[in-house]
């Protein structure tokens, strides 16, 4: 076993602390020491790393969170009602909007592998979330029962002022996708730390560049010996006239050598060492990780999507989707009790915002749905951000459309036959002529019988 695995299980062993805490602290042991560990900097800095960590970010502080309810006789309905409803759609606590928030979550969640928050109910009527440091958070599980009777999960929360230990009803904990033992999260920095390193260092390399004027390495080569003072001054001299220093005084882009010197220019190219296809692969590589697409990071050579909205459903389901679920998993537990579960609440992203079509698409899709029974006019003007209409709230659509139960009761329901018809109209033709009508001829009265 190598040196530093040795010294990480040692001191993970000695100080009883999470594999998270565990690389930090040994980090801050390397560096007393005067040793320098294998680290990245600040990842941040790589440009694909940070569009990734950006993307991520706004996706999810773009969705609105709110509580609903199923109801057996009314189905979904927003619970407004509910104290925490404004806590996760507006303001988490006083100095935060919920976008600010739950970004900021998912930041602490790619980039530290781990994000906490802090549940605040002491004041009932308004509660509040408060984030906490990942550097300052120490995941453990009391096994031994130390704490409480039942062997739980702790966070111990390092501050100025002391150390605080919540229990696991307490904090909200959204971990990033990897994980070795399935409560606390190792981040993409972490996992990509080598690929990381190598576009840190490649782009100080161009920087480097930038700053000598964009010129390469050269040779000076001169005829005769000079001493180790006068090379260094001549070097330093003609530094100067390369790379632009005696602007100020009209000379620029000359580089004058004495008789017998001349310096020949080390042509490396970025090219002949594919330089630029390194560092696009290496790009691909971080945001195959983030489960970014290659065009929300610049890269469009391979775009193969019919469509915007396309596009947004392939990132809704490939990446958003696991990252969603897994906030309204964990919020749901953690804030609502098993009553309010059992009565149909639950805490839900509303995912639709990102696959908003242009105008006349939404509105021929509103009008289909209204018109299939499947919304009410007024729900329609809703996703539309128009007031609700006086009759409104009762479904209407195309009255040519009757429920399964019925199809073909049309046929049950006949008028009867000619037949009986024809039965009834015959005893109406044989009808007895009225007392005032006129014998006909041949046909005598009762009188005339008797007088004859």
């Amino acid at each position: 076993m190598k040196f530093r695995e040795r010294a990480k299980t040692a001191w993970g062993v000695l100080r009883g602390k999470s594999a998270t805490s565990e690389w930090r602290e040994l980090n801050e042991l390397f560096k007393f020491l005067g040793i320098d560990p294998d680290k990245t900097g600040d990842a941040t800095s790589e440009a694909t790393y940070y569009a990734c960590l950006k993307v991520l970010m706004e996706s999810i502080g773009k969705l609105p969170l709110k509580i609903q309810q199923y109801t057996p006789d009314k189905g979904i309905r927003i619970a407004r009602e509910h104290p925490y409803y404004r806590m996760l759609n507006e303001r988490p606590n006083r100095y935060m909007t919920a976008s600010s928030f739950w970004s900021t979550c998912e930041q602490f969640r790619d980039d530290e592998g781990n994000a906490y928050a802090w549940i605040d109910t002491r004041d009932p009527k308004h509660p509040q979330l408060w984030h906490l440091n990942p550097s300052n958070v120490q995941v453990f599980y009391d096994d031994a029962r130390k704490l409480s009777d039942v062997a739980d999960v702790y966070y111990r929360y390092t501050t100025e002022a002391g150390t605080v230990v919540f229990s696991s009803e307490e904090v909200i904990h959204l971990r990033s996708h990897y994980t070795k033992d399935g409560i606390t999260g190792i981040s993409v920095r972490e996992q990509l730390s080598a690929t990381l390193r190598g576009n840190i260092k490649a782009q100080e390399f161009i920087n480097k560049t930038i700053e000598s004027g964009m010129t390469a390495k050269s040779v000076l080569n001169y005829t005769g010996s000079l001493n180790d003072a006068n090379v260094q001054a001549l070097v330093k001299e003609v530094t100067k006239y390369a790379k632009g220093e005696m602007r100020d005084r009209g000379i620029e882009n000359i580089v004058p050598m004495p008789v017998g010197f001349s310096l020949t220019p080390l042509n490396l190219k970025l090219a002949d060492s594919q330089f630029l296809e390194l560092r696009q692969y290496s790009a691909l590589q971080i945001a195959s990780a983030f489960g970014v697409k290659p065009y929300q990071v610049g890269d469009y050579t391979k775009s193969s999507y019919a469509s915007a909205e396309a596009q947004q459903l392939s990132f809704l389901i490939d990446t958003l989707l696991f990252i969603v679920k897994q906030y309204e998993e964990e919020l749901t537990y953690k804030l609502l009790t098993d009553e309010e579960v059992a009565q149909g609440y639950h805490i839900k992203f509303n995912v639709a915002v990102i696959l908003r079509a242009d105008q006349k698409t939404q509105i021929e899709t509103l009008r289909s749905a209204v018109s299939g029974f499947l919304m009410t006019p007024n729900e329609a003007r809703e996703r539309l951000d128009l007031p609700a209409k006086e009759g409104g709230d009762q479904l209407i659509g195309n009255g040519s459309t009757i429920p399964i139960t019925e199809v073909g009761a049309q046929w049950q329901q006949q008028t009867p036959t000619e037949e009986p018809e024809e039965e009834d109209e015959q005893p109406e033709e044989e009808e007895e002529p009225k007392e005032d009508e006129t014998p006909t001829e041949g046909e005598h009265t009762d009188e005339e019988a008797e007088s004859e």
